[in-house]
């Protein structure tokens, strides 16, 4: 019998070699549903990032040696203050089996900007083209907008209109926006003092993210998605989450954003560590949650082997490596048939089904190996409470190390007291009775 347990120990392992095709299979589906999340998410605009007004002004610097050429440049003026209020109408889009969370975000931007002092770190002998100073906002991608942009200024509304990037051009541009901008020649004026008002309307998908665009930027997040992850740099103050939405509410002060408040267009890059997101997350991703299982396969198929082999031991009657290795098949497959009534019917119910019927089987299968429905009884319960333990172990996350540690300690404990009186040198008989084993554990 000691022989036998090494064996089966062995076998358990090697099934870890099929669970490899299993979790090929797996990643396959989970690459096709990444495929088709970013096909959909490109034709709606995919995650956008947006910045608000700011105060772009052109300068030149003369040569300093006789026949240089001009240097040119964007300087750049942050509002002292900007507030954002972004409202979110999401859904849900359908490619086959696969779905990917998309939005549809109205934005509103208000900036209040002090002209006072500026430039303050303009590059010296620097000359500002005040005539030519514009307003501009910035989105990722633009391919996602569902109107017109508008500026509001001093009671005139104007039109966004594509703009040159504003961002330094000589170095890496780690931000790949698309500027809109509007003229504001009259209302750029050195000392000035004035407020605007931005509008928006972009669709997207899976996430949502504002820059601190001002010295002191407030901003609100409110939509219909009932599972948001915040992220970004900064994480709100204020929010709230119930089935039926979220709300986020965040305030960045100036030394918290790590951007000067005005400078040459090398500053607009540094504001990608400034984001303020939410992210549409699916709180039940079956390719997860199943990859999630995968890795528990040495320990699940060890169990399940563990529970035959003690049934072998106390009924006194043989089970052949062969049907060890069926048995340990009939798991793995659980696994394929979670996976495609996952993609369906969602991991939970998927589990329900997928388990049942591998309990079931496994509990039939004893049946007929000992030849006793007592066993067949026995196994039904024990393999339940083995799988329930399994998806517990898969929900309880944080703790599912704690519980499966202690829980394996348990499985041991009780195979080595059921098994303290057996003979391990001698050899499992191999009884004939139909009635064999109902004296066993």
């Amino acid at each position: 019998m000691g022989v036998k347990l090494i064996v089966v120990s062995f076998l358990a392992l090697l099934m870890a070699i099929p669970a490899l095709f299993v979790s090929n299979i797996v990643e396959d589906r989970t690459n096709r549903a990444k495929d088709v999340v970013q096909e959909i998410s490109s034709h709606v605009g995919g995650q956008q990032i947006f910045l608000g007004p700011v105060l772009t002004i052109p300068y030149s610097v003369p040569p300093t040696i006789k026949g240089g050429a001009v240097a040119t440049g964007v300087y750049i003026v942050f509002p002292i203050e900007g507030n954002a209020a972004v409202k979110v109408q999401t859904e849900e889009r359908r490619r086959s089996l696969f779905k990917v969370p998309v939005f549809k975000a109205d934005l509103k931007f208000d900036a209040a900007f002090d002209l006072a002092g500026v430039p303050a770190a303009a590059p010296a002998d620097a000359v500002l083209d005040w005539s030519r100073a514009g307003i501009v906002v910035g989105v990722s991608n633009a391919h996602g907008a569902l109107a017109d942009g508008t500026l509001t200024a001093n009671g005139k509304t104007m039109t966004f209109v594509p703009a040159d990037s504003p961002a330094d051009t000589s170095s890496e541009q780690r931000l790949p926006w698309t500027y809109l901008g509007v003229k504001a020649g009259e209302l750029a004026q050195p000392n000035a003092a004035f407020r605007v008002s931005a509008a928006l309307r972009f669709s997207g998908a899976q996430r949502l993210a504002v820059l601190a665009y001002g010295k002191t930027s407030h901003v609100t997040v409110d939509g219909g998605w009932p599972s948001p992850s915040f992220d970004g740099t900064f994480l709100p103050v204020k929010r709230t989450v119930s089935a039926q939405g979220f709300s986020g509410e965040w305030l960045v002060p100036f030394i918290a954003r790590g951007v000067r408040a005005e400078g040459t267009n090398v500053a607009v890059g540094n504001l990608d560590s400034s984001a303020l997101g939410v992210s549409l997350i699916e709180v039940a991703d079956p390719y997860q949650s199943v990859n999630r299982a995968l890795k528990y396969v040495p320990l699940f198929v060890g169990l399940v082997f563990l529970t035959y082999f003690v049934f072998e031991v106390t009924a006194r009657r043989r089970v052949h490596p062969a049907q060890y290795v069926l048995v340990g098949l009939a798991q793995l497959i659980f696994y394929l048939l979670l996976l495609s009534l996952a993609e369906r019917i969602g991991f939970d119910w998927g589990f329900l089904l997928a388990g049942g019927a591998t309990v079931l089987l496994l509990s039939v299968n004893a049946n007929w190996i000992f030849r006793s429905r007592v066993q067949g009884v026995r196994a039904l319960g024990v393999l339940s409470l083995l799988y329930v333990f399994i998806y517990l172990l898969l929900r309880l996350e944080d703790n599912a190390l704690l519980v499966g540690a202690v829980a394996s300690f348990l499985a041991i404990a009780a195979v080595m007291y059921f098994t303290r009186k057996i003979d391990w040198y001698s050899s499992i008989g191999a009884g004939e009775q139909d009635g064999a084993g109902e004296g066993g554990v």
